[in-house]
Formats: structure tokens, sequence, C-alpha cells
């Protein structure tokens, strides 16, 4: 199943647990309305097992039990409501919640550092923003969690206890699960869940604080219907409660085998994942976490945290996820292990150090030059979408190893981020680059344009492949600023890419990912995975689009027009089109990413797959048709990862 497959399956599954919880919404309306009945004498417990005396009695009091009902869906709808509004924020406000400190750039610690560069490493390596970092200090276990709407606001948090027992390879295996659930959307059916399941909860809430109430009351005559209204309240809250628990463990547990499989995939090899998945099940603390909130986000943990029977298991048996990952393993290697483990128990450092791994990078890889002589296969690349493999997790170590230490340190510190990008937006010719900073000055200060001219000096020896990986790793510090400071950033970044009255290619790019992967992030409950919108329905943006991208991939006419034609015959076979390059491309261009970003999850994968034939059709992509065709898929939320899958060209 590729993205787009399991963004149409996601979807379904969305509206089929939403038609769930609102089933038992109703039910719990009607529970309550029986428990109105029953506590106001109307009529007997043995009457509301008749469906006739409960019928006749809903019929004889429908005013009431009207205003009772309503009571009741406003009630769990506004506590949904408020839960969703604490968490628009994104995946920071849960891993705060949960204890969790942010994991900056300027951190001393050894293993703290490891799980940055792991991080950002499969941040390059899937095209996705550097989410952000935590970790939990206090929780001994080895667990993980990835939360927020979408690939823009995640963050992702690790215990301590992760970070002191595995090893770089286990941690990766940790992390790539992770980023699965980033990549795949489950986010944001998490965050929903722990909505609608803390509508459910209130209910059993307001009947515990009236027990408490009435049991203080003096007047028994009075208290006794209270009593009884407060006791069914709380047994028909937390039987709903424990009905949602079911349902959210029936859906982690098929995400996490997913997630495992991906983890897998992207890494290619299963022994550090599967050397994860053991010291969980081998050590004394094994997932578990201490926080009293671990209940909310258990379905979204790497580890069960609760335990418990089968049917509120919100992960499969480790030894189940251990035997996928390795077929040979059998329960009496496992005894061994704890039997070691409980007198030796395993320092993740120390065996970095046995293997010659240091604790803050990766084996060094080179940095790979662009291939000319393959050519992409259309359906492959569009297969490969939020789908990173091992070719992308190498690239992406070679692309970070690559980078010199002063524009990494510039690109993680919250001063220098901005002037960083704003060096990289900065115009050969002095004249324009003078006016370019004199607008800094003006909208952002005297010293932020002194440094964005100092950082030019460094930006100029930047090879243009690092330009925008450099850019996605400043994207975090950018997002830690004010929102007021942010929105003049970008306002500013906008000024001076189209200050000369021309817009650049890789400005273009810069400007836009700015917009998706930033600005986005400041209200990303807003954010949509997937819409409706038919390819039918959006010929003129299509032509926009292909336009743009055949003019800037090819010089000659006749090729550009073929390129053209051929990259919206895989669109719309049925359609004829006739070149007409837009001459505002950039504006046609932010018109038509707009519109295509409401496409359906199997429009979009064909428009992918019609974009890679438009900038392949003369056997090669270039750097510039790369950025751009990234660029636009990040517009579209479809991350396309670093190494295009290819084929070689027939002689």
């Amino acid at each position: 199943m590729n993205f787009f497959e399991y963004q149409a399956q996601a979807k379904r599954s969305s509206t089929r647990l939403v038609a769930l919880l609102l089933l038992a919404v109703v039910l719990i309306v009607l529970a309550v309305d029986a428990a109105v009945l029953l506590t106001l004498g109307v009529v007997s417990p043995s009457q509301l097992l008749l469906q006739d005396g409960f019928v006749a009695a809903l019929q004889q009091h429908a005013g009431a039990l009207a205003w009772v009902s309503v009571a009741t869906i406003v009630l769990i709808a506004g506590a949904s409501a408020y839960k969703l509004y604490a968490l628009r924020a994104g995946g920071a406000v849960i891993a705060r919640q949960l204890g969790g400190k942010e994991v900056t750039a300027d951190v001393s610690d050894p293993a703290l550092r490891r799980l940055r560069n792991v991080v950002e490493e499969i941040a390059i390596a899937a095209c996705v923003p550097v989410p952000a970092i935590f970790v939990l200090e206090d929780e001994d276990g080895i667990n993980a969690f990835a939360a927020g709407y979408s690939p823009n606001d995640a963050a992702i948090a690790v215990t301590r206890g992760a970070l002191t027992r595995l090893n770089r390879d286990e941690l990766q295996g940790v992390i790539a699960h992770e980023f699965s659930h980033i990549l795949h959307g489950d986010m944001r059916l998490n965050l929903q869940l722990m909505g609608l399941t803390f509508g459910i909860l209130v209910i059993g809430v307001a009947g515990r604080k009236l027990l408490e109430h009435g049991r203080g009351s003096r007047d028994s005559k009075h208290a006794a219907p209270l009593l009884v209204m407060a006791l069914a309240l709380t047994v028909i809250g937390y039987v709903g409660v424990f009905c949602a628990r079911v349902l959210k463990a029936g859906v982690s547990r098929s995400r996490e085998l997913l997630a495992d499989a991906t983890a897998v995939q992207f890494t290619r090899q299963s022994q550090g994942l599967a050397g994860a998945l053991k010291k969980v099940a081998g050590l004394a603390a094994g997932s578990r976490l201490q926080s009293a909130r671990s209940v909310e986000v258990s379905h979204m943990l790497f580890g069960d945290s609760l335990g418990g029977s089968r049917w509120l298991a919100s992960h499969p048996p480790l030894l189940q996820r251990i035997q996928l990952l390795e077929p040979g393993f059998i329960p009496s290697q496992l005894e061994r292990l704890r039997a070691q483990w409980l007198t030796q128990p395993p320092q993740g450092l120390e065996e970095d150090r046995a293997l010659g791994l240091h604790a803050d990078s990766a084996a060094t890889s080179d940095l790979p030059a662009p291939a000319t002589a393959l050519q992409p296969v259309p359906a492959a690349v569009a297969a490969q979408v939020a789908q990173p493999g091992p070719d992308d997790f190498r690239r992406a170590v070679g692309l970070h190893e690559a980078m010199p230490e002063r524009l990494l340190e510039a690109a993680h510190s919250r001063e220098q981020a901005m002037p960083l990008l704003l060096a990289l937006l900065l115009h050969d010719d002095h004249a324009v680059r003078a006016r370019q900073l004199g607008e800094v000055a003006v909208e952002l200060g005297e010293d932020i344009a002194e440094s964005t001219e100092k950082q030019l000096s460094h930006v100029g020896e930047l090879h243009p492949m690092l330009r925008l990986p450099l850019a996605a790793l400043a994207f975090p510090a950018l997002r830690r600023l004010p929102r007021s400071d942010l929105h003049r950033f970008v306002r500013c970044a906008d000024v001076l890419v189209h200050l000369d009255g021309k817009v650049g290619l890789f400005e273009y790019c810069l400007s836009r990912l700015l917009q998706t992967q930033v600005i986005e992030a400041l209200d990303p409950a807003r954010y949509r995975p997937s819409g409706k919108r038919k390819l039918a329905q959006c010929k003129q943006s299509l032509a926009d689009l292909f336009g743009t991208i055949a003019a800037y991939g090819h010089d000659d006419p006749d090729a550009m027009r073929r390129a053209y034609i051929a990259g919206l015959l895989v669109v719309l076979p049925q359609e004829r089109f006739e070149l007409a390059p837009p001459k505002q491309w950039h504006q046609a261009l932010d018109r038509a990413l707009r519109e295509l970003d409401g496409l359906d999850a199997a429009g979009k994968q064909l428009l992918v797959q019609g974009l890679v034939v438009a900038c392949s059709h003369d056997g090669r992509i270039t750097l510039a048709e790369a950025e751009l065709l990234r660029t636009v898929c990040a517009c579209l939320h479809c991350p396309l990862p670093a190494v295009l899958e290819q084929r070689r060209q027939p002689r």
C-alpha cells in the first residue's frame, strides 16, 4: 500500500471511527435519559428492560427528556471541543504535558546530540520538516511517540530510558517507526481520538462530582435521587470510556505493525528495531510511563505503557512484533537476555563506541553526485511519496555530513536562523543586494541586516544541493519565534524575492516552503490531509502547473511542448491542451497549488506521476527541476524523498 492508498484508507477509517463514536454518544444519551426516568421514579427498573415501557415513558416525558438529551450532547461536544482546542497548537503541547523538555541545538549531552542527528537525518531523507524534539527525563522505560496534526507541526518525544539503553541503530529504528506515524497521517487521528474520548470521560467525571456532593448533603430525602443519578452517570461515563479505549486500542494495534514494517523498509535493517523491542521486553522498566497522563496517549506510544487484557492492549504482543522482524527468534532467547540484563543493563552509548560509532554522528557517507544517465520511473516515484528507503537515508547522512559546521550552528540558532535564510535569498548583483539589505534593516532591524550580510560569505560557498536541506534544518528554530516576528520575517523574505522584479526558481521554492512548512504550523488544526476535488475540475490549474514545469525544464520549444503534453496525458488522457506558459508564472503557480492541494488522494497520485513524466521527458532531471518537483509535492502535502526511483536508459 502506498501513501495515497493509505491516505484514502485512513480517511475511510476516520469516517468509520467517527460514526462509531457518534453511535456511542447516542447510546450514552439514551442511557442518561433512562437514568433520569429511573431517578424521578417515572419507571421501575423492570420497566426499563421492556421496550414498550421505556418507549412509552420517553413519549410521555418527551419535552423534559429532550432538554436532558441536548444537555448531554452539549456537555460531550463541548468537552471534546475544549480538548481539541487545547491541543490546537500541535504535538509540542502533548510532549510538554507529559513532562517533556525540548532538545535544543546547543545541548552538550552526547545522547541528546545523537538523538538530534538521527531525527534530522530521517527528516531530510523523508523530505519533511524537522519535528520538535523532546526528552521525557523522568521516564526510565523505553518509549517514544510522535504527535501533531501534520508533519509541519509534529513533535517527537523520547524517554530518557530509550536514550540510555538503546544504541544508535536501535534508536534509529524507533525514530523511523515514529516517522511512519508522521508520514501516514496517524497523528491527526490520534489527536481526534483524544478529544472525543475526553468528551465521553466528562460524563463519568460529572457523575463522580455529583456523587461527592450528594454524600455531603444533610437532606437525605433529597440526596437519595441525586446519589442514584450520580451513580448512574458515573457508570455510564466510565463504561463509555472503556468502550472508547477498546476502540482506540484496536486502531492503534493495526497502525503499530505498519509502522514497524515502514521503519524496516526505511533503514533496510531489522536488527535495530528488533533490538529495541527486545530491550523493551527484557528490561524491568519495559515501556512503562510514570506520568498520570500516559492513559491519554497510550495509543500514540512506541510501546504499550499500560498492559492489560487483549481487548485493551494498545499494541500487538512484543514477541509477535519481534518475530515478524526476526522469524527465528524464540522465547528462550528472550529469557537469556533478561537474565543477562538483570546483572548488566545495556548502555547504548557504550555499545556505539564498541561498534566504532560516535554519539553525535552516523557512519560517514559521501555526498552522491546527481545521476544524469538514469531516468526516473513515474509510477515508482509516486510510490516513493512518504516511503523513504535506505538510499534516501544514506543520501541524507551525506547531506548532513557535508554541511559546514558554522552553517549548521546558524540553522539551529534562534537568533541566526533568520539571517541565514535571508542570506540565501540575497542577489548576486551588488546594487540589488544593497537594496535588499536596506529592506531587511527597515523591516527587521539593523542587527539582522548586519548578521545577514555576514552569513552571505558562508552561504556563497554552499553546494547548491545543500541549500534547501539547510533551510529545512532552520525551520524548527523559526517556529520557536513569536508569531508577530515570524510574520514580519516571512513578509521581509517575500520582499527580497520580488525586489528586482524577477523571481528565481530557488527563491520561489524557499518562499513556498516557508509558507507551507512554517506558517502553516502556526494553526495546524486547520490543515486537512486530503480533499474531494477531482482532476477534471482543475484544468486551468493543471495547465499552469505543467506549463511552468515544462518551461523551466526545457529550453527548446518543441521539447517543452512534448514534455507538457506527455505529463498532462498521464493526468487527463481524454483532454487536449495547448502549451501556454503563464506570464506571471509564480502567481499562477501559487493559485494552482492552492487549488490542487484540495485533490483527493487518487488525483494527487496521478498528478505526481504526470509531473515526473514532464520533468524527465528529456531523459534526466536537473537539480532545479528536482527542487521544484519536491516543492510542489510539499505544497500538495505529498513529501517526496531525496532519491528518485530510476531505471537505466536503453542504449
